[in-house]
């Protein structure tokens, strides 16, 4: 799959470099699972507003505004890379804000996904709207999809779900706090996911002893919530400054170490 990792500890694997290059690499029809929150591609010189505080929206050249053309130009590229990497019963979630997951429903049809759920992440304590020209932001959307095959028949831990949900069908709104200060003390990543939302999604959608792919690491989540619940992980990433924040969350977590503490 890949001749050297930038880091490798059992089943925890990090690749540096671009996925649209990485993925042709790996073998197909070999992953469980795909996690995905790709560029939002919001860095225009805009403002935000974070802890309080009016900061600038631009995160890294990665995240750089571009046109609507060339932005589903993209997500049409990776998507089809990470189809031919995916089981034919494996399934894909991919996170993303109004600015671009539209483009990546689109695109998941036209790559040959069929889109089993729409969950909306409810943000309990999302930032306050500094310009009052709009309402407050406060959910994201992500995508679950499965390849359109007739007899490939996706992994759904139904019961496990219900049974974490107070006995209960679990419903595709839910509820979490924006990522925990104790989940950054290694270190923070702009775009960075609580650990509880990647739980949720991991053991609703894997058993111990899969392989999950992260096609864009950023400060490796994914990786973390998938080393404590015993899955095999794999996670690509251009910048070396996240790949080292990834190395540094997995050797300080200690199996749950990094939510507790």
């Amino acid at each position: 799959m890949c001749k050297k990792y930038y880091y490798e500890d059992k089943d925890f694997k990090l690749i540096q470099g671009d996925s649209l290059k990485i993925l042709k690499k790996i073998e197909p029809k070999s992953i469980d699972m795909i996690f995905a929150d790709p560029p939002y591609f919001l860095s225009n010189d805009g403002i935000s507003c974070s802890g309080g505080k009016m900061v600038s929206v631009n995160k890294g050249d990665w995240d750089k505004s571009i046109s609507v053309e060339e932005k589903h130009k993209f997500n049409r590229k990776w998507i089809k890379l990470c189809y031919q990497v995916l089981k034919d019963d494996g399934t894909i979630w991919i996170s993303g804000t109004m600015h671009n997951i539209y483009s990546i429903g689109m695109a998941l049809e036209q790559e040959g996904f069929k889109i089993i759920n729409n969950i909306t992440w409810k943000k309990l304590n999302p930032p306050p709207n500094i310009s009052c020209r709009y309402f407050v932001h406060s959910t994201e959307t992500i995508l679950w999809a499965k390849k359109d095959i007739k007899k490939a028949k996706h992994k759904f831990n139904y019961s496990l779900m219900k049974e974490l949900n107070d006995g209960k069908q679990m419903k595709d709104v839910w509820e979490t706090s924006l990522t925990k200060p104790s989940e950054k003390k290694c270190g923070k990543h702009p775009t960075q996911k609580p650990i509880e939302l990647l739980e949720k999604i991991i053991l609703a959608s894997t058993d111990e002893g899969d392989i999950i792919l992260d096609p864009f690491n950023g400060s490796g989540t994914t990786g973390i919530v998938a080393s404590r619940l015993n899955r095999k992980y794999i996670g690509i990433e251009k910048e070396k400054e996240f790949l080292d924040l990834t190395i540094r969350r997995k050797e300080n977590d200690n199996g749950g170490r990094e939510r507790n503490s």
